[in-house]
């Protein structure tokens, strides 16, 4: 099996890798170990399927077109009354 070395990693960032790890029961190595691999194993396809499927929870329209300004939702709430 092949290594991988990260140099340079801020204090902060192993400190908190250190603290994931432990919270789960595992060494940072495993923890990391199983990051990589499931980083790696998602399938690009299912990951956009699955994107589409939160988008589809949405109401109809939205990201589609940007949020009405304030200004326009005022004006059309004055004209109703």
């Amino acid at each position: 099996m092949a290594q991988v070395i990260v140099r340079n990693l801020d204090d902060a960032v192993v400190a908190a890798l250190k603290r994931r790890a432990r919270e789960r029961g595992k060494s940072v190595e495993q923890f990391l170990r199983d990051g990589i691999v499931a980083m790696v194993a998602t399938d690009r396809t299912a990951w956009l399927e699955e994107l589409e499927h939160i988008r589809s929870l949405a109401p109809p329209g939205a990201g589609n077109r940007p949020f009405p300004l304030a200004e326009d939702m005022i004006r059309e709430d004055r004209d109703r009354r």
